[in-house]
């Protein structure tokens, strides 16, 4: 669908013209036959340009029936294109050098430029973008070019799959000058489908005349057969990132394990919040109803004459300048609830230890707080109490008659508190004094 351009765009006006205007077949000078009109956006603008077609006025020559296109055309816009080259470009670069989403480059272009370019459309310019610069990666000439002071290579296979089920990128790169050959999706991983790929490589490492003194990947079996039957004398090794991760397997699975003993200790958090939370809706509720009285008592007039109104002001909902201790509760929950939920790290770094590392903090910091609570520990003062750490003094034997008048006497108190007052409610006495 061409683009459809509003009737107010203001154009600039460029006109282009066949350079060499000489036919190549007779050599006669060619004449003006046809005008073709193209606009595209620029970074500069909107342009509308004319290009001048040519072609040779003897119909004899085989030049006549075929015309010529200004030279300078294709350096400026590709064929068929809404946009230019400086345009394609910029997409290109903001999506792969500044990793921009389709959506914002499709908004920077609208926005700085005045450029509007459906999301469609801009997918598509960033899909010819990656061809282009695959093609390119990919020139033998641009590779003799970089591999001109290298006399051995160094090369390796890995497969990518991004999703189970899915095709696997396998990707074959150089690793003296960090360079990616090429890529390419399998369906299968079978020997036969890999092998494919190490001859291809093969010819271009003969292409570019230089010799292949190692080959490195994780070692399947497609790999060994295939690297094994193309280069037999090339030495094939271990990649260090998959020995490793091979290494850690059963860390990481004890590690694993670890994590789920621990997550079992620590339960029950969701139901510290839920007690929280719900004191404080109680709170709140007690302390926000409104009388319907006052609700509904329409004004009244004062004595000077104007209207005035009894309201009665509700309550606040409680928040966290009223309930200190629960926001602290919220607040370890939510750390222990991270501290559970954190996956992240590798073989040097294991998850589960710097869990339990993580929760002992917790722990600690919890039972500072109930110390802080209660005062601290307790702790005696020989000289404020002289007799308590004395040698001299003893206990005194246990006066067995005073025992008993104390207790008959708690018996009396006790019978005493159970009785009813003349109000109805019972007499009981309180210990606060």
């Amino acid at each position: 669908m061409p683009y459809q351009w509003p009737e107010d765009t203001d154009f600039a006006y460029w006109e282009l013209d066949v350079l060499d205007r000489d036919c190549p077949h007779c050599g006669r000078m060619m004449h003006i036959c046809d005008h073709r009109y193209r606009r595209f956006h620029t970074l500069e603008g909107p342009v509308e340009m004319v290009c001048r077609l040519n072609h040779c006025p003897d119909r004899s020559c085989p030049g006549h029936a075929k015309t010529k296109s200004p030279e300078v055309e294709s350096m400026i816009a590709p064929p068929f294109w809404a946009i230019g080259w400086d345009v394609f470009c910029w997409i290109g670069h903001r999506r792969f050098s500044r990793h921009m989403s389709v959506t914002y480059i499709q908004s920077e272009l609208l926005d700085g430029f005045g450029i509007k370019l459906s999301h469609d459309a801009v997918s598509l310019y960033i899909e010819r973008y990656q061809l282009m610069l695959a093609a390119r990666q990919q020139d033998l000439q641009l590779l003799r070019e970089a591999y001109a002071g290298v006399e051995e290579i160094i090369l390796s296979i890995d497969g990518l799959q991004p999703e189970k089920g899915h095709e696997t990128l396998y990707v074959v790169r150089e690793l003296t000058q960090k360079r990616v050959w090429f890529a390419e999706s399998l369906l299968s991983g079978a020997a036969a489908e890999v092998q494919r790929l190490i001859v291809r490589a093969k010819e271009l490492a003969e292409q570019l005349g230089k010799k292949v003194v190692l080959w490195m990947s994780d070692k399947q079996d497609a790999f060994l057969t295939s690297i094994a039957a193309e280069f037999p004398d090339v030495p094939h090794r271990y990649c260090a990132n998959h020995f490793l991760r091979d290494v850690a397997k059963p860390v990481m699975e004890r590690d694993s394990h670890a994590k789920v003993q621990m997550r079992r200790k620590v339960r029950g958090l969701r139901n510290v919040e839920q007690t929280v939370l719900k004191r404080r809706r109680t709170a709140t509720q007690a302390a926000s109803p409104v009388p319907m009285a006052a609700a509904i008592e329409p004004p009244h007039a004062s004595s000077s004459g104007s209207i005035t109104a009894d309201t009665t002001k509700a309550q606040s909902p409680m928040d966290s300048a009223d309930d200190p201790g629960g926001d602290i509760v919220l607040d370890y929950c939510a750390a222990v609830r991270g501290i559970l939920n954190d996956d992240q790290g590798g073989p040097l770094d294991p998850p589960g230890l710097r869990m339990a590392t993580a929760l002992e903090e917790v722990q600690e910091s919890l039972q500072r707080n109930l110390n802080a609570k209660k005062g601290g520990p307790q702790k005696r003062n020989s000289v404020d109490c002289p007799s308590v750490s004395s040698g001299d003094s003893s206990m005194s034997a246990p006066n067995k008659k005073r025992s008993t008048n104390i207790s008959r006497t708690s018996r009396t108190s006790l019978r005493h508190s159970n009785q009813k007052t003349p109000d109805g409610k019972n007499g009981k006495r309180s210990l606060e004094p």
